[in-house]
């Protein structure tokens, strides 16, 4: 059962090289903040140097605490004012976050 959990929680090479090549493009470290989506498995937030942000989705929270192990440069953060201090979201962002009723 052990051995289970551990390839459970192994994040897949394409999960990696995601995050890797987030951390290469956007000023080569990165916050990575874990969240939980129940059913649906983890998703893993990442804040770039330059204030960009991305995401990386995994089965399970384990996986995504792996995944910011694995990647070099990727540390792990919570949502606290310095983390969210970090994000830069522009104006064409924020409407697409909004959805169609802000356009």
């Amino acid at each position: 059962m052990a051995e289970q959990t551990e390839q459970q929680a192994a994040p897949s090479p394409k999960a990696i090289a995601t995050a890797s090549a987030f951390v290469r493009e956007h000023g080569g470290s990165a916050r990575a903040v874990v969240e939980n989506l129940g059913r649906a498995g983890a998703r893993i937030v990442l804040i770039g140097e330059d204030g960009a942000f991305g995401d990386v989705l995994v089965p399970d929270v384990p996986t995504g605490t792996a995944l910011v192990e694995a990647v070099e440069g990727l540390t792990a953060h919570e949502w606290d004012a310095d983390t969210v201090a970090a994000l830069k979201i522009g104006p064409a962002h924020r409407r697409r976050m909004a959805g169609p009723r802000a356009r």
